[in-house]
């Protein structure tokens, strides 16, 4: 059993990355104030403004003015949600830290059960989504998909349905944060660290309002980031592809000699030719393609740029 469970009192933090969420952040608050209100513990809410356009950060600036436990790191432009996470958990100081969205999909009324099971001695506990009938049919199928590749090519099993909504405790939080490579991609980095983990099940719900930034080209991205970060398997693939290349041509070789030989030169025709050269260079270009994506994240790693920069908190102390 984690050794904070066994004191009366703890800190719960939790962690909201947030960009353009102006029309949910009044449901939002409205409904995680009652739960966590109700638990009767210590508590913070990191919200993460990640260069919202619309008044997103104005808002919770109010909201930390009505509501103490509202503390507000405001990110200098927009660095995407994965570093808007990174943020917030790096300045999580709870016990026990809960990151969250702030579109109500994932709901925090399951926060009393996630916390039942930290104190039964588990250091992570997964909320994983059981019903996902509110999302498109496309976006259920590719994330279907999606857990499915990584099952096959991950290094890392990476739990499927299950997002960053999840309960940490205080150890797993300060391993993730000596990780501090800058293409990121968190559900991966979440299964790297292990721990004891345990799951509970909900239903995803459907957005409150607004809607998503997370359209199916940045879907796509954001898959391929997991893919590159945590399987190798695209890189050897090719040498596999290679040798099955050589054999087939070397077979090839073969049956062109014994046809010489029988029924003397013929003259083949170009379009066969065109299409053999063709497809050898479009599978140089894949190759290449395989190997540009990796050399990218080893040229972004080696730059050894800040992972975000804040411009403004509250709550907080100054950067």
């Amino acid at each position: 059993m984690s050794a904070v469970s066994q004191k009366e009192s703890f800190l719960i933090s939790l962690v909201v990355p947030m960009y353009n969420e102006q029309e949910v952040l009044p449901a939002f608050f409205e409904r995680v104030r009652g739960v966590m209100n109700g638990l009767g513990k210590d508590y913070e809410i990191i919200c993460v403004n990640d260069g919202s356009s619309d008044a997103t950060l104005v808002d919770l600036v109010k909201a930390r003015q009505e509501w103490p436990q509202v503390k507000v790191i405001s990110l200098s432009r927009n660095f995407g949600k994965e570093l808007a996470l990174t943020a917030g958990l790096e300045h999580a100081s709870g016990d026990v830290v809960i990151p969250i969205d702030a579109d109500l999909q994932d709901p925090p009324e399951i926060i009393p059960d996630m916390l039942r099971e930290w104190e039964n001695g588990f250091e992570v506990v997964l909320a994983v989504r059981k019903d996902r009938s509110v999302d498109s049919f496309a976006k259920r199928n590719s994330a279907r998909w999606f857990y499915s590749v990584m099952e096959r090519m991950g290094e890392i099993p990476i739990p499927p349905n299950a997002g960053d909504f999840r309960l940490m405790d205080r150890k797993v939080v300060d391993s993730l944060a000596r990780i501090k490579e800058r293409a990121r991609f968190m559900k991966g980095l979440f299964a790297w660290v292990g721990y004891k983990t345990t799951v509970i099940e909900f239903v995803r719900e459907k957005r409150v309002a607004g809607e998503s930034a997370w359209k199916y080209w940045k879907l796509w991205n954001f898959a391929l980031e997991g893919i590159v970060s945590f399987s190798s398997l695209p890189l050897k693939v090719w040498s596999y592809v290679g040798v099955f290349t050589s054999l087939i041509s070397l077979i090839y070789m073969f049956i062109i000699i014994g046809r010489t030989l029988l029924f003397g030169i013929d003259v083949p025709g170009y379009a066969s030719l065109l299409v053999v050269i063709l497809f050898f260079s479009g599978l140089n270009l894949i190759c290449l393609g395989v190997i540009g994506e990796y050399l990218g994240r080893i040229f972004i790693e080696v730059k050894q740029r800040p992972l975000y920069l804040i411009s403004e908190t509250h709550g907080l102390d100054p950067e």
